[in-house]
């Protein structure tokens, strides 16, 4: 999809009209509407329920009366469902504030079946200024999509690596892999969880960088767990289902990282996807096995299945070498947090005051929702092993998602701020703009904030 085709100014082009009504508007709206509009008004049964929309036949010409269901972003995502290949314009309100839905109503992951023939929907706007950027938040948006979406077998590290180089050789980024001799020495946790894949499916650490030397250095890293079985510790077939999703971090951390350098942004930016697929083979680390870390600790593998903390902490440690002045990790790290707060609130973990006020915030105004949940010192404890540093899975399952953020901040040095996103990256249940599969959460919140810092 040619996102930059949808969303177009409005310079006179004939276009079709779509007027919005609220319900609370609903009788005054309709009583002052001729005779003929009543009429359809009636014979389609239109009340201005939230959600709903009427065609109604002019002279010449047709249009559109919406009642939307929802403000801000989705506000015209339902639309474009209902309406033929054409322009369309706006009789009132602000276009560019539902511009992200109407695109992305017009999303489709159609790379296993036959595509539809429905053209483009094009929305005209009086704000042109503001047609780049929404552009681009759609394109980073569906590529989290397509990329969650996407089945493990075409979708491994080498994927993920394939990715990032694209995105360098749009942007005039560097790309460093590091895989084989190099990993077991230098990631010693991402050699351990990736070491069962087969041929072509290597574990690595894929690291991109970009921007000029001199301005402030972040970090964004995403978990790559293209599939996760589990491991010895073997998921059950329904935990194995969307295991494809648990690369979702590194899709995230990928957009992000285009967003940001699209924006040029001042900032040189370091991401960092360490790349694996968790399998079972003769060769698969085991629980009790003592890991090595890049940092230096020695991590107790209590559960295999607890295996994205692992890579995740090698390359949080590998970014803080360069003395970040901020760094962004997201995970579809625990399914506590889901338990906790569900699929579409991602749990979002900080060492920093401020840096976790922006994100909130900037969710809140993005309408891109996080909920800021605790570093709690107290259950640091539950790390603690009899023969290592740490343990990665602490028995009896409580605070799951905290003790896994607690995992990831033993390789974070509270100098540096950081802030962990347990990001479920795949919506269960369709909404207008939003359909079940792939998505993207706390994307725009956390670009609002860096472009808020570093624009």
């Amino acid at each position: 999809m040619d996102y930059a085709t949808l969303l177009q100014p409005d310079r006179g082009h004939s276009a079709h009209a779509i007027e919005i009504v609220t319900a609370a508007e609903f009788d005054t709206w309709l009583a002052r509407q001729p005779a003929a509009t009543r009429m359809a008004v009636a014979a389609q049964r239109f009340t201005g329920k939230p959600g709903s929309h009427i065609l109604i036949a002019g002279d010449t010409d047709w249009h559109m009366v919406a009642a939307i269901a929802e403000a801000g972003p989705w506000s015209l995502a339902k639309l474009p469902e209902a309406l033929p290949e054409g322009r369309y314009r706006l009789t009132g309100g602000d276009a560019a504030a539902g511009a992200l839905g109407w695109m992305l109503g017009q999303y489709r992951f159609d790379r296993y079946r036959k595509a539809e023939d429905a053209g483009p929907r094009v929305l005209l706007t009086t704000d042109p200024a503001a047609i780049d950027e929404s552009v681009r938040i759609a394109q980073a948006t569906a590529l989290v999509r397509d990329l969650v979406n996407t089945p493990a077998s075409d979708m491994g590290p080498g994927t993920l690596e394939a990715e990032a180089e694209a995105l360098a050789k749009r942007h005039g980024a560097t790309v460093t892999v590091t895989r084989g001799d190099a990993l077991v020495q230098g990631y010693p946790m991402i050699q351990a969880v990736g070491q069962a894949a087969g041929k072509g499916r290597e574990p690595r650490l894929i690291e991109l960088e970009w921007g000029a030397p001199e301005h402030p250095r972040i970090a964004i890293v995403g978990k790559g767990v293209c599939f996760d079985t589990g491991g010895l510790d073997i998921k059950p077939s329904a935990g194995m289902r969307l295991m494809k999703k648990d690369m979702g971090g590194a899709a995230h951390a990928l957009a992000l990282a285009g967003l940001v350098m699209a924006a040029r942004l001042k900032v040189r930016l370091h991401l960092l996807i360490p790349a694996v697929e968790n399998s079972i083979a003769g060769d698969a680390f085991r629980p009790g096995d003592v890991l090595k870390t890049r940092l230096g600790l020695t991590v107790e593998n209590t559960n295999t299945d607890a295996e994205g903390r692992l890579v995740l902490g090698d390359a949080l440690a590998r970014a803080v070498e360069d003395k970040p002045a901020l760094i962004l990790d997201y995970a579809t790290l625990t399914g506590a947090a889901r338990v906790a707060l569900g699929p579409d609130l991602p749990p979002t973990f900080a060492n920093d005051e401020a840096l976790a006020a922006e994100l909130i915030a900037a969710g809140t105004a993005e309408t891109d929702p996080l909920w800021r949940m605790p570093l709690w010192d107290g259950y640091d404890e539950l790390l603690k092993s009899d023969v290592a540093d740490l343990v990665n899975a602490p028995d009896g399952g409580f605070a799951g998602a905290i003790t896994a953020a607690l995992f990831l901040r033993r390789f974070v040095p509270a100098t540096i701020p950081w802030a962990h996103l347990d990001v479920f990256a795949w919506r269960p249940t369709a909404k207008p703009g939003r359909p079940k599969g792939g998505e993207a959460y706390g994307l725009r919140a956390a670009f609002a904030v860096l472009k808020a810092r570093y624009g």
